[in-house]
Parts: structure tokens; sequence; C-alpha cells
């Protein structure tokens, strides 16, 4: 430990610690050390010294705890004497003066010892209390703090309105999944996952994204806007459409269909990029939170993270999606819904600015089927078809058929399936490169026109086999009609490993 240690008052000038300048105090007080050791020892035996002088200064890493050493670059040897006196630190060694012409220094050692450390004393010492002696705190007994109203703008008056409005539509639902207890093998409820639904009518319908509700045994609706009136209700799933993520629920109990507020449906074919735009949700299980933004871009295409099909005519928006969002509704400044969330794009799960809506025309047209037949009446193909990479390995572009199911749309218009010949060679089915006037490059693409249609349609179908390009119709069915492949008919896609127990 180097310092710089100064008499008191009562010490003269001349006694305090310096270095010299031009001096190395630290080589002198090495030489100290090294050359005073029998001194020392000298001079404890002599009583010259007392034995055991302490002194207020904390212990530093690396030094002996009991008794330490300082060394100090003095002016004099009356100077190191001095510091002796008035440091209460013991005198053990003083080193002959070193000079460099024209200054001398002394290298005194000093030593002192402390008592042994306690758990208190290892302990981080408290920041010191200030006191100003003699300056009394004045108190003031009637003190009160004033405050004042708030003047609301009149956009943030507009904003509070239509939130208090659109807020009793929006409910929170939780996705509860029922176990078996194995030892007592009673069965109990366990929420797995929640997020947010639109009251749709007054005939108690719940418009949510169907990934909220998937592999739920059974499903709690919560309604109301204040926690201590809030209710929970049981639902009923009336059908979804994991295509495009949308789930119709049922409120079963019907005091909750009279509680239940339905939200007004506004039309998104009328949206526009820098529209002002509000979200409402439940994100993270903060029920009835609001976050607002713009509308950042229109038809934009996402992939379904149920089945991994595209949706278009997506919105875009900036107002903050996080996790519990999910199926609240996206509303505009009249409160009329314009989509409903469903996903973000993020790195880290939470909102990053890039949020996705469901447009409302498309949710509306679903919601409908699926309150009346409760499916979704979608035109198919009745194919199944290669991954889309294996046509880009043999430069080709279009959708590989691997199989025309037997009395399906494509068998009927006599679609040929990939097989394989009596030696086990591959033969290519055809490759769909055109529908109903629409170029096919791949299955978005194939999906996307599809989309499109509708059952009973009679279409143009555009092939290519083998090395020609076939013309045929093709009346499209219902996926309700479509049938199962049989194990005869499915064939192993381009480059990919055989399953264990595969025919062939």
């Amino acid at each position: 430990l180097w310092c710089s240690m100064s008499s008191t008052s009562s010490a003269s000038s001349t006694s305090r610690a310096h270095v010299a300048p031009g001096i190395d105090a630290r080589s002198n007080a090495s030489r100290a050390r090294a050359s005073s050791r029998a001194g020392a020892s000298r001079a404890r035996r002599t009583g010259a010294v007392p034995k055991d002088v302490k002194v207020d200064v904390a212990p530093d890493e690396g030094d002996d705890f009991f008794r330490r050493t300082v060394a100090v670059a003095c002016a004099s040897a009356v100077a190191c004497a001095n510091i002796a006196s008035t440091s209460s630190a013991a005198l053990v060694a003083m080193a002959m003066p070193a000079t460099d012409g024209a200054t001398e220094a002394y290298g005194g050692e000093f030593e002192f010892t402390t008592p042994p450390p306690t758990p208190e004393s290892r302990m981080r010492a408290p920041p010191p209390v200030i006191d100003v002696v003699g300056i009394k705190p004045t108190l003031d007994a009637g003190y009160k703090t004033t405050q004042v109203s708030q003047k609301l703008t009149a956009g943030e008056r507009e904003t509070i309105e239509l939130f208090n409005k659109a807020k009793g539509s929006v409910v929170y639902i939780t996705n509860v999944a029922v176990r078996r207890d194995a030892y007592t093998l009673n069965l109990t409820e366990t929420p797995q996952g929640a997020g947010s639904g639109i009251v749709w009518d007054t005939k108690g319908h719940i418009v949510t994204n169907y990934h909220v509700i998937d592999k739920a045994n059974a499903l709690k609706v919560t309604i109301g806007t204040d926690i201590a009136t809030q209710k929970v209700y049981d639902a009923n799933v009336v059908g979804f459409d994991d295509d495009k993520d949308i789930a119709v629920l049922e409120l079963l109990d019907p005091e909750a269909r009279r509680d239940a507020k339905p939200l007004t449906i506004g039309r998104s074919s009328e949206a526009s990029v820098g529209q002002r735009v509000f979200a409402i949700g439940n994100p993270f299980g903060l029920d009835h939170t609001l976050t607002t933004g713009v509308i950042s871009g229109l038809g934009r295409e996402i992939q379904s993270g149920n089945t991994g099909r595209p949706i278009d005519g997506i919105i875009q928006t900036d107002a903050a999606i996080n996790p519990g969002n999910s199926g609240g509704p996206l509303i505009n400044s009249s409160g009329q819904l314009l989509g409903i969330n469903t996903a973000i794009y993020s790195a880290s799960g939470t909102s990053s600015g890039v949020g996705f809506a469901l447009p409302s025309d498309m949710v509306s047209g679903i919601v409908d089927q699926l309150i009346r037949f409760g499916r979704v009446t979608r035109p198919i193909l009745g194919i199944s078809f290669a991954p889309d990479g294996a046509l880009d390995q043999l430069g080709l572009g279009g959708v590989l058929v691997l199989d025309a199911r037997e009395g399906g749309p494509a068998w009927r218009a006599g679609v040929r399936s990939t097989s394989r010949d009596e030696s086990g060679r591959l033969i290519l089915g055809d490759i769909i490169i055109e529908l109903a006037g629409e170029q096919i490059q791949d299955s978005s693409d194939l999906y996307r026109t599809l989309d499109k249609l509708t059952v009973g349609d009679t279409v143009e179908l555009k092939l290519i086999r083998g090395v020609d390009k076939v013309t045929t119709n093709i009346e499209l069915d219902d996926v309700k009609d479509m049938k199962p492949p049989t194990p005869s008919t499915v064939v192993v896609p381009l480059r990919t490993k055989k399953p264990p127990g595969a025919p062939y």
C-alpha cells in the first residue's frame, strides 16, 4: 500500500511525508524493506518501538490481516520519526537516503496490527450518513402536495371513448388441458395456453385464432371489463379452419350470451396504408390492453403455423402485438373490426413493430361457413404433390403430382400420378403449370389460385407430361369428398429417405 501520510496540526510542516521530485519512492521503500529487516527485529527486542501499536486502517487484499507494513518516502529521518508518533504506527526500519545528486529521500517502513476480523467487519460498510451539525430540518404540519386536473386533447378523448366502447367485446380465452393424476386417478384441469377473442354476434359466438384453442380439452371464456365483476363461462368449438387460423366458439350459458356485447364488423377492403388502428387484447394475461399504431402494409402473405398453407391479404401493422393478443381485434378509429391479430415477426417472441392481422373480409366469409356447416367448404383437386424442392433439383417449375386420388377431380380428368416401373425406377407424374389461367410455379401459387375458386367450378388445367404439354378440364370437389391415400399409391418423394418398414 503506497500512500502519502501527513502529520497532525501539531506536527511541523517538515514532518510531512512526500515523494521528492525525481526520486523513485517505490525503489527507496523497497530498499528500505530489503535492508532493514534485521534492524526492525533489534528495535523490537530493545523496546525502542511498541509491540502492539494499533491504527484504524482497513486491510487490503493480499496483505496480512493482523500485521502489515507500509513503506513511505520521508524528507528526512526526523520526518519519519514524526510520522510514527503522529499516526500510532511503529517505525520498524528506515533505509539510508537515496540521492540523484540534488535531493535526498529517506525510506521509512511502518508496522501496525489490526484486531481479528468478525462476520460484521467482512460485510460492506453502509454509506456514511451526512449530518450537518447545528442545522435542524424544518417541519410543516400543514404541508400538502398540490395536484392539478389533467387536460386531455380531443384526440385523447376520442381514443378513450373508443376503447371504453370496444373493450366489452373482447374476451379472455383460456386453453385448459384435462389430465389424470397418476396416484389418485383424479382428473385435474391445467391451463396450457391463453389468448383473446371477439364477441361476433348476440347468439354467443366467439371468434378467435385456431392456435389459441389447439389441443384444448376444455375452453374457459372470461367476460367483463371490471375484475370485480368478471365471470368465467364454458365454451364449445363450433368449427375451425386451421389453414387460415380461425376458430368459432359458442358460449353455453344463456347468461353469458346476454352479457356478451358484439363488435361492429368493418370492411378490410377499405383499409389504407397509414390509417390509424388500435389493437385490444390480453398480452401476457394482462386483460384489456390497448396499443395503437398505423397500418404499415396491405396484401402481405404469411404461412399458417398450423398447416404451412399460405395466407394472403394479410394486414401489417406497427401496433404492439404480443403473446396473448392472438385472436384480439384490430379496429379503426370508428371502432369497426378491420382484422384479427394473429402473428408477429420477431426473433425474440415479443413485439418488434411488425404485426399481422387476418383481414375482416376473409374472416367474415370463413366464420359464416363455420357457423352454417361447422366446417369450411374449400375446393380441391384431389391430389398429393411433392415438396417444391423436388422439381428445383430437376430445373423445372410447377407442382409435381405424386398421387391422384381415385374418384377425385384430378383422377377423373386423367391426371397421371408418379409411379415406379417393374425395375423400381421412378416415373414422374404430371406437372401442373397452370390452373384457371393462373401460372403455377410452386405450391403457394396452387393454394392461392384454389382460394379464388369455388366448389363445382370447371376450370382449365395445363400439365407437362414427359416432354409434352397437355390441357384438360377439371371439375373441383369439396374438401369433405377427398379420400385418404391408399398404401399402393403412396410415392416416396425424390431424395427422401425411406421410412422404416416401407414396402419399397
